[in-house]
């Protein structure tokens, strides 16, 4: 087990895309309900440490017209949402201080307050989780880089639509931008004096 420090007063947890609308759906190497419980257990210590909690969740308005349509070999087609798709899931117990950044792209950052809020609580350092690895959690984890944050990728806290998607990014792009971690090592990091 790697030995994890964690300066609490300089750290946050990010957890993107928890919602009801992508929890849903399949995900490797790494169940959604192994993904949520782990990064329940993430949060609820971050909240006991006195850490800043920022829930992600990506929303488009009822047009979709801020909905990405590049010209690509696979789109996505656009779902009809069902009212609460948006909705960060019970099990995450969100609390009135954690701090919900709506994003409507796959990355945290862009087109968001998450980079103001951070700096303003005195934030270096990013403990990130949640779904999609190769997509949301990529995607934040590579702007974060970019803007100098330190980052502790939680490996079993997230997941991908396949185990050779979520490989890929955690053992050949996360650990050249930051340090990847087993659940139980944060969770023994956040607990330490």
């Amino acid at each position: 087990m790697n030995h994890t420090i964690i300066d609490k007063s300089k750290t946050a947890l990010v957890v993107i895309d928890l919602q009801k609308g992508i929890v849903g759906r399949p995900a490797m190497p790494h169940t959604a309900e192994m993904v949520v419980k782990n990064s329940a257990a993430l949060a609820a210590a971050a909240r006991r440490a006195g850490m800043p909690v920022f829930l992600v969740h990506v929303a488009f308005s009822p047009d979709n017209k801020d909905v990405l349509n590049p010209q690509i070999d696979q789109p996505t087609p656009i779902p009809v949402r069902p009212a609460d798709w948006t909705d960060i899931v019970p099990a995450m117990e969100q609390q009135p201080d954690d701090h919900l950044i709506t994003k409507h792209q796959w990355g945290a950052f862009h087109g968001t307050e998450l980079e103001l809020q951070l700096r303003r609580r005195g934030i270096t350092t990013i403990i990130l989780c949640g779904i999609s690895t190769n997509i949301g959690v990529e995607s934040t984890a590579r702007f974060a880089f970019e803007y100098g944050f330190q980052q502790i990728f939680v490996e079993d806290a997230m997941s991908a639509f396949s185990t050779e998607e979520h490989a890929m990014t955690v053992t050949k792009i996360f650990p050249r931008i930051g340090r990847v971690r087993a659940t139980a090592e944060v969770l023994a990091g956040l607990s330490a004096a």
